[in-house]
């Protein structure tokens, strides 16, 4: 998959997560024409992103790729889940990953001692041939 743009990485600053997903939204035009498909990407961004903030740790990146029939975003914080009052590990405040699980076409969620890793996509409708009937 190609890269749009550089990673982006938030270090937990109160606006970060809002810039974030208006950059995510931005560099998933490049290749998603149609609107509401732009703010279903926008609003998992915005879970995902506050998901890393609020229970990972550490930067969190973010990374938007492209192969032309899927656009997938990527985001990463450098630990597991935070844990709950009673030790129970919590990657998701509310309703987030229900969200995603709606929207996406596919979606995966990776944890390991040093890292989180959550993805999602969704198809990109391939621009009209001008030249058809």
């Amino acid at each position: 998959m190609e890269r749009l743009g550089e990673d982006l990485t938030l270090d937990g600053g109160r606006h970060e997560g809002q810039a974030a997903r208006r950059t995510v939204r931005e560099r998933a035009a490049k290749v998603v024409s149609e609107e509401d498909v732009l703010d279903d990407v926008e609003l998992m961004s915005a879970e995902a992103i506050a998901n890393a903030v609020l229970h990972g740790s550490g930067v969190t990146r973010v990374t938007v790729l492209t192969d032309g029939r899927r656009l997938r975003v990527e985001v990463r914080d450098d630990g597991p889940g935070r844990s709950d009052l009673f030790g129970r590990r919590r990657i998701d405040h509310g309703r987030g990953l229900a969200v995603i699980d709606a929207l996406a076409a596919e979606w995966g969620l990776e944890q390991t001692p040093r890292q989180t890793h959550l993805w999602f996509e969704v198809d990109v409708e391939p621009a009209a041939d001008p030249t058809a009937p």
